[in-house]
């Protein structure tokens, strides 16, 4: 049987609040557990001690058991020095989609195309500049 130490949910919509419970990992998260050992308040402030609690001896115990925590309790107990959290790392993660990447090909594509266009009106009028300046030059002559 395998054994989690995770989160179930409490709390009224939009006011979370977590019970920090041990149960088997095919129960479901709010339902059957084998013990709660703690609490987590998501609305307290981060410097408040009391926004995580756990008991310390029944964390150690289902931990030498063999019980498996989630990522955010696992963190939870790193804070508080019981075990040591390996950082994860996944670089694909904040990589865009393809559909990011096609909208920035085409974004960049009109950029160049409004910049060729903002630049063949430039040297069109730098090319008619001198035949005006021929033009009127010859008006001031007559």
């Amino acid at each position: 049987m395998a054994i989690k130490i995770r989160l179930a949910r409490g709390g009224s919509k939009k006011r979370p609040y977590y019970h920090i419970v041990v149960a088997d990992a095919r129960s479901p998260r709010d339902g059957r557990v084998i013990e709660r050992i703690g609490a987590y308040n998501p609305m307290l402030p981060k410097e408040r001690e009391d926004r995580v609690t756990f008991d310390v001896e029944r964390v150690k115990h289902w931990l030498e058991v063999g019980a498996q925590p989630t990522d955010r309790v696992e963190r939870f107990f790193d804070a508080a020095g019981l075990l040591k959290r390996t950082p994860k790392n996944n670089p694909n993660k904040g990589k865009p989609g393809a559909k990011a990447l096609e909208r920035l090909e085409e974004k960049k594509a009109a950029e160049e195309a409004a910049k060729e266009a903002a630049a063949a009106p430039a040297e069109e009028a730098q090319a008619e500049a001198p035949a005006e300046e021929a033009a009127a030059e010859e008006a001031k002559a007559e």
